[in-house]
């Protein structure tokens, strides 16, 4: 296929049926090529058709099921606690992370300027993607259906030892690590690209010798993104040694 030819219906549909059989879940070709159809390829076709409600069904989804996940599997925590694994857990890195790691991101449907800008790797595009499949599941398969997808998707996060300690508060945990390795507080560099109605931004941060890469749909997230990133660096480094 010529890299500027836009993949035929039937393609996508039968890539998210790939994707969704890793989950033992059946949608309609209609609603799954919807859920894969960012708003530039949608804008360069002459449609407004894509996938920005659905996303806004799946995050109402994702946040209801992972809410009682964690409220019944941890009865002691405080509010507090809970509303920050909550975060950690429904956030824009913690999607994209999911997605990347069932390859959402080769299904998607985009424009040609997202697709030359990398966008099937933008964490904005794939953690907004992700909540789209998460509504169409929704739709079509109901509530248990779309609480069983969520479970499996959100399974890895919850196997990342550091998910609840450095991710619940990464921009804190690498102050700390600077102020152990007795270096100044950590310095972030971030530049932004793209229109204003869809900017991504990347950030670096360098902190006790390494290097952290974020890059997030705000210069906030991208922060943090790369604070994470950072963390992760610093303790590979030191299981090293």
């Amino acid at each position: 296929m010529n890299q500027n030819q836009e993949p035929q219906g039937s393609e996508i549909n039968s890539d998210l049926s790939g994707f969704l059989a890793r989950f033992d879940i059946r949608m309609s070709p209609e609603l799954a090529d919807l859920a894969l159809t960012h708003r530039s390829h949608a804008y360069e076709n002459g449609s407004s058709t894509h996938n920005e409600r659905l996303e806004f069904l799946g995050d109402s989804i994702l946040g209801q099921v992972v809410t009682l996940k964690l409220f019944h599997d941890y009865p002691d925590l405080p509010e507090g606690d809970l509303a920050k694994r909550r975060a950690s857990l429904v956030s824009s890195a913690a999607l994209a992370e999911a997605a990347r790691e069932f390859g959402l991101g080769e299904h998607l449907k985009l424009g040609v300027g997202e697709e030359r800008s990398g966008g099937r790797d933008k964490s904005s595009i794939l953690a907004d993607a992700l909540e789209a499949v998460i509504g169409a599941v929704y739709l079509d398969q109901g509530q248990e259906e779309a609480t069983r997808f969520v479970l499996a998707l959100i399974e890895p996060l919850l196997k990342d030892p550091t998910r609840f300690t450095t991710s619940l508060d990464p921009k804190t945990s690498l102050q700390e690590i600077a102020s152990k390795a007795q270096e100044d507080l950590p310095s972030y560099e971030v530049s932004g690209e793209g229109p204003d109605h869809d900017r991504v931004f990347t950030a670096r941060v360098t902190v006790a010798g390494v290097t952290g890469v974020g890059v997030g749909s705000s210069k906030k997230a991208a922060e943090i993104a790369a604070a994470k990133h950072a963390c992760e660096q610093f303790a590979a480094k030191q299981a090293d040694q």
